[in-house]
């Protein structure tokens, strides 16, 4: 967790901003799927998790339905959270290559990994209304971090617009591994999200994938340097 975040991470999961949101994932939590029937959903808002001193930060859409918001931590048990701990693994941001649950000991150093908003939507679609909702939180959290961010990844169009928007960035084309220069040294690197859709159909695929955490571990690297 984050220097002095206590307030935030209890601040999310006990929101209620978003009613649809809310409904959405209880209803998921007790209807479940039948491989996790078993299993007893956390079914409630999601922080973020990571270094509190983070050079990386990572900012996803949104929790899975069966992923996060069922284990309680974005990006674990789902095949995109497959992807990233094994990439953040591969490059050294992370202890082992697999996150799966909140209790298997995954542990990341130097990255952090937040989402837009913190409630699994339906149909993986947040309305706008959600988004402004929850950029309070993705707010504080890039807040939290500024004084040791070096490289922000950004996963999806959504959380690069949103990116953009919280620290006042105009005119930004979103692409992938698009890499952008910003104000206090730091650098912006935008990818595809690792959803089924886009690694199934090879719209992204592993070698672009590593390719950006590659390229941010290397800027990291470099930054030390001087």
């Amino acid at each position: 967790m984050l220097d002095d975040d206590d307030d935030l991470q209890n601040k999310v999961i006990k929101c209620k901003e978003c009613s649809r949101l809310i409904r959405y994932i209880e209803s998921i939590g007790q209807a479940k799927v039948k491989r996790f029937t078993n299993e007893n959903y956390w079914a409630k808002p999601i922080p973020g998790y990571g270094d509190p001193k983070a050079t990386l930060l990572i900012i996803g859409l949104a929790p899975a339905a069966h992923g996060g918001n069922r284990t309680g931590r974005i990006f674990t048990g789902d095949s995109s959270g497959d992807w990233l701990a094994k990439a953040l693994f591969e490059t050294g941001f992370a202890n082992q290559p697999m996150s799966i649950s909140k209790n298997d000991g995954y542990a990341l150093k130097d990255a952090y990994v937040t989402a837009v908003v913190k409630c699994a939507p339906p149909q993986n679609i947040p309305t706008p209304s959600e988004i402004t909702n929850c950029s309070q939180y993705l707010q504080t959290e890039i807040k939290l971090l500024e004084s040791t961010t070096k490289v922000i990844v950004t996963l999806g169009k959504i959380a690069f617009d949103n990116y953009c928007k919280s620290v006042g960035m105009k005119r930004l084309i979103f692409g992938h591994n698009a890499i952008y220069k910003l104000k206090g040294g730091k650098t912006l690197i935008s990818s595809y999200h690792p959803s089924r859709r886009n690694t199934n159909t090879k719209t992204l695929t592993w070698e672009m994938w590593m390719e950006v955490f590659k390229t941010a571990k290397n800027i990291i690297k470099s930054s030390d340097n001087y």
